[in-house]
């Protein structure tokens, strides 16, 4: 089997294909790795392949913010320029000129 490439890369903003929500990747997982529970409580008719790249989101919409698991087939570039409000970003990323965020050096002791 070829090796799955992640179509989005950390600190990219996406939004979702169908629902009203958008966030920036702050993990990548290369397949499902999720509970069972949780894929099998997504409608069958829309649930995603597990065989796909999964992305960890500090997500955001009209109401809250909060962290999504998204496939990348459910996943597009948002080119909106605007920032995500969710409390957690600025906590790990600066934001670039280009409105993509960059992962914060390490601090160590």
């Amino acid at each position: 089997m070829k090796p799955l490439v992640a179509k989005f890369g950390i600190g990219q903003v996406v939004k979702h294909r169908k629902y009203p929500f958008r966030g920036v990747i702050f993990d990548v997982d290369p397949i499902f790795s999720n509970t069972e529970d949780w894929w099998l409580s997504i409608p069958e008719s829309v649930r995603p392949s597990k065989s796909q790249p999964f992305y960890h989101l500090y997500a955001e919409n009209a109401e809250t913010e909060y962290v999504a698991y998204v496939s990348e087939q459910n996943l597009v570039p948002d080119e909106s320029g605007d920032p995500i409000r969710h409390e957690q970003v600025e906590q790990i990323f600066t934001r670039g000129e280009d409105g993509r965020y960059i992962v914060k050096a390490l601090q160590r002791n």
